[in-house]
């Protein structure tokens, strides 16, 4: 099932998520003992951390994973680990992040991390089935580490990912549609007229997951949800 919130900016939206993921964790705490969570970086999500850190919930029962990663030391301003650690695990003392391991080689980061979502693994998977997937989309339509043009039919959970984004080439890792589609419910968090053309694209037009791969996200047994601010949603019917 896919449903469209729409907000009034970016800090509304923000102050929403943050009550509807407490909600969501402790429901999925009182039936499972435990809220499986990927992250997304970037600017919209840090609205919904910085809120989050004011939330009251049972944070040991709480496990942190990440839906990509640049390949940088926690120290670097564009690690997502870190950029969080700052806004929300610092603040609630987070006991359960499971990060990518950045300052390896991408590849060997991609098999480390594999390996970290093998040991929560929902079985028949070899992978855990989240809770929650929080996902951003980018002006060309990425999302986490998925970029135009790259391959569709990936058959492993993680990937090494070299891209040249906005004229910023960065090594990064990414989880991939095999694990994001199996979660119970994944978010996008999608603020700003810039993006408006590209998310009617992305939720009104054709189907072409390569030009937009944020239309490889089709949870098969959960929902899927668009998060969105005014600007972002302005040229939707």
């Amino acid at each position: 099932m896919m449903v469209i919130k729409k907000f009034r900016d970016g800090s509304e939206l923000g102050q929403s998520a943050a009550k509807s993921f407490s909600e969501l964790a402790n429901q999925a705490i009182a039936e499972r003992g435990r809220f499986l969570v990927s992250l997304s970086g970037g600017g919209t999500p840090m609205k919904l951390y910085e809120r989050l850190a004011e939330e009251t919930l049972d944070w040991s029962r709480v496990h942190f994973f990440w839906g990509d990663e640049r390949c940088v030391p926690v120290e670097d301003a564009g690690n997502s680990f870190g950029q969080v650690k700052k806004v929300l695990f610092d603040k609630i003392s987070a006991m359960n992040t499971h990060r990518v391991q950045s300052e390896l080689e991408p590849d060997s980061a991609a098999r480390d991390y594999a390996q970290t979502l093998s040991r929560f693994a929902d079985p028949p998977l070899g992978f855990p089935r989240f809770d929650l997937v929080l996902l951003g989309m980018g002006d060309d339509g990425h999302t986490a580490s998925l970029f135009p043009g790259s391959p569709v039919d990936e058959s492993t959970p993680t990937l090494a990912v070299t891209a040249h984004y906005q004229d910023r080439p960065a090594n990064r890792i990414t989880l991939t549609p095999l694990v994001f589609n199996q979660a119970r419910e994944i978010w996008f968090l999608v603020t700003g007229k810039g993006k408006a053309e590209t998310l009617k694209n992305v939720i009104e037009g054709e189907f072409k997951p390569e030009m937009y791969p944020a239309q490889r996200i089709h949870p098969i047994h959960g929902n899927l949800v668009w998060m969105i601010d005014e600007a972002a949603g302005s040229q939707l019917n």
